[in-house]
This record gives C-alpha cells, sequence and structure tokens, in this order.
C-alpha cells in the first residue's frame, strides 16, 4: 500500500480517534452538566461504582493517569457530596475514596446518556460493542508489552 506523508488528515488514524472523541463528548456534555459533571469526572465516578472503595492511585491506574491528575477531582467530588476521602490508618500515604449515597444515586441518572449515544450513533448496541472491542485492541497494541 503506498502512504503519502504526511498523510491528508482525514486519512490519519489519530485524527480519526481524536475527533470521534471530540464528538461523543458533544453528546456527553448536555447530560453530564445535568449531574453537574465533567467527563473526567464521570469516569472516576464510573471506576467507583464498578467497586467503591478504592485508593486514589487504583483509580489513577484504572484511568491510565497520574494520581495528581486524580487528586483535583477528588477533591470537586467531595465537595459536590459525591464522594468522601480518608487517610488510610494502616498507611497514611494512601487515600481511600468512597461513594457517598449521593454519589452511589447519581448512577441512575447516566442510563439516559448510555441511550443517547446509542440513538445517536446509530448503532446496535452489538456494533457499538465490538467497536468498543476494536478500539480496546488497538489502545493496548500501541501500549505495548
Amino acid at each position: 500500500m503506498d502512504f503519502e506523508f504526511p498523510l491528508p488528515l482525514d486519512r490519519q488514524l489519530g485524527f480519526a480517534l481524536y475527533s470521534a472523541f471530540m464528538a461523543v463528548g458533544r453528546v456527553y456534555k448536555p447530560w453530564l452538566d445535568k449531574l453537574g459533571l465533567t467527563y473526567p469526572q464521570y469516569l472516576v465516578m464510573c471506576v467507583l461504582w464498578e467497586d467503591d472503595d478504592q485508593t486514589i492511585g487504583g483509580i489513577a491506574q484504572r484511568l491510565d493517569l497520574e494520581p495528581s491528575t486524580i487528586t483535583p477531582l477528588m477533591k470537586r467530588l467531595e465537595q459536590a457530596g459525591h464522594v468522601v476521602r480518608q487517610r488510610n490508618p494502616a498507611d497514611e500515604r494512601q487515600v481511600r475514596v468512597q461513594l457517598t449515597d449521593q454519589g452511589r444515586a447519581v448512577r441512575a441518572q447516566t442510563r439516559t446518556l448510555a441511550a443517547a449515544l446509542y440513538d445517536k450513533s446509530g448503532m446496535t448496541v452489538d456494533e457499538v460493542a465490538d467497536l468498543n472491542t476494536r478500539v480496546r485492541a488497538l489502545r493496548d497494541a500501541f501500549r505495548g508489552p
């Protein structure tokens, strides 16, 4: 296969992924605004909805971010009443995060977000799941060993 360099923008994989992310973000934004969450805060909440009571480091690892990036998000989520942070008595360096009842209740409100994404995509649930699997495989390939 012949390639011209640099590739035209519309043929660059990075740009396609980036612009798709931005488009998805625009669909998320009005829903997240109603919940009072930014997208990064929403991701943190998703991690905690999957497995509550985690360390800042564990959340950062799950999201492939630095703990220093997660800390300000946690402060804002705590101020909003969604989480509580506590130092681990066994290791004072470690901060544990738990959802509050309010934080758990927000999860139910995100169901309409998933429906909006599927509707807007024009794809079936199986097609979106397949695309998600393929994008994760691509991510993992770029991460390397």
